[in-house]
């Protein structure tokens, strides 16, 4: 008896060892397929195995993996290279309760993946060290009021060295100071961007999405995101939802006055109107409707009047586009392209050797989450030579890049 259950044993089909049940349900997140069931019928296999498969209770076999690799677009090593244990805080959205379910589940994982990227990156580059002034570091949100957030806002432009004028690129600060910003096409016009801090690394990952991108409306979603990382850093998904609105509205304030600081804005904002405000939008970078926003918060003019300027702006239709949005250059984060391009430059890695050893996910996801243009990996054109500082040898060959130099910081 003993002898047939061996034997029988012996004839089923071998899983995969080492396959991560948490890339699967990651990259079926990142594809957009929203259901187990989904999954199932794509690939013609049962919605139970697909459970089996994602809960760790089994693993597919090795001509299942194949069919899994090519239908998610991912390569087989995909399924085999541990997750970052990125911890448990919060993955923060703008409009949250307006964005579908499914768009947040893609660009979760989409945002892990930027990380996979970026944690490829730093086993060559030392990226710039997060940094925050240590009464910030150990706030507690819930006791948070509107003048401990301006005078945060304060503290961290000292701390930063950004003084008290317009910034002139809010990705290029963050990314200086050690954020890792992405960016994406997300197909939805409902959501901006995703915030998450990584304990993998020890820094905040920021997704900006580009579908309705204008240069001014970056930088507030940049600024907001990265009030996220900054005030709720140990805030858990759960704590998000209990607390969305309170949260958006400490994210939105602290983001304004850090754009728009409170000693200095109300000195070119004295007498807002919509033509005025218009004329010091390039100067200060940020959308009218943000500064109307800003002048009310400021108490520079009454409820009333910011009624009857939002009012105008909608008017002119302005909700849609307002000027200047279509016709000023965009921003784009530039670190991790510029590390992926330096690394190939220098000869330490090829464009193949990065897609067939680092990288597990395909070459156009990387172009999209590191902004390199599309085709890249398979261009041969000449790459461009950035100012980076290399890492010490690990003995290995493997050096690391500090990516900005004071001279190259815009602020």
């Amino acid at each position: 008896m003993a002898h047939g259950q061996a034997s029988r044993g012996s004839l089923m089909r071998p899983g995969t060892p080492g396959f991560v049940p948490e890339r699967l349900v990651e990259a079926r997140e990142a594809r957009g397929i929203p259901t187990q069931l989904a999954l199932a019928s794509l690939i013609e296999k049962p919605r139970s195995t697909i459970s089996r498969w994602e809960n760790g209770e089994a693993t597919p076999e090795p001509e299942a993996l194949d069919v899994l690799a090519r239908q998610l677009n991912v390569r087989r090593s995909y399924f085999l290279r541990p997750v970052p244990a990125h911890g448990s805080g919060a993955y923060f959205y703008r409009a949250r309760k307006s964005v579908e379910k499914i768009v947040q589940a893609a660009e979760r994982a989409r945002l892990n993946w930027a990380a996979d990227i970026s944690i490829v990156m730093q086993h060559y580059y030392e990226f710039p060290t997060f940094n925050l002034p240590h009464d910030i570091a150990d706030i507690n949100y819930n006791t948070l009021r509107n003048e401990d957030i301006e005078a945060i806002a304060e503290d961290l432009r000292a701390f930063w060295q950004l003084g008290d004028g317009p910034i002139s690129s809010v990705i290029s600060v963050l990314e200086s100071r050690g954020f890792i910003v992405a960016r994406d096409e997300v197909g939805s016009a409902r959501l901006d961007g995703v915030c998450h801090w990584s304990e993998a690394d020890g820094r905040p990952y920021i997704l900006l999405a580009t579908d309705k991108q204008s240069f001014f409306r970056t930088q507030m979603d940049a600024a907001h995101e990265m009030a996220h990382a900054i005030l709720h850093r140990r805030v858990t998904q759960q704590g998000f939802e209990r607390d969305f609105d309170l949260i958006e509205e400490q994210a939105f304030r602290l983001a304004s006055a850090f754009l728009m600081p409170a000693k200095t804005f109300p000195l070119e904002a004295k007498y807002p109107t919509l033509s005025g405000l218009l004329s010091i939008k390039e100067r200060w970078r940020t959308s009218v409707k943000a500064m109307i926003k800003r002048c009310h918060d400021l108490k520079l003019i009454t409820d009333a009047g910011a009624t009857q300027l939002y009012k105008h702006y909608s008017a002119k239709g302005w909700s849609k586009a307002e000027p200047l949005d279509k016709t000023y250059p965009h921003d784009s984060p530039q670190l991790l392209g510029n590390a992926i391009k330096e690394l190939v430059q220098s000869g330490d890695r090829s464009k193949q050797d990065l897609l067939e050893v680092e990288f597990i996910i395909p070459a156009r996801d990387i172009e999209q989450l590191a902004n390199l243009p599309s085709g890249w990996f398979g261009a041969k054109g000449e790459i461009v030579n950035f100012p980076l500082v290399r890492r010490p040898s690990t003995g290995q060959g493997a050096e690391v890049i500090d990516l900005f130099s004071k001279a190259s910081l815009k602020t």
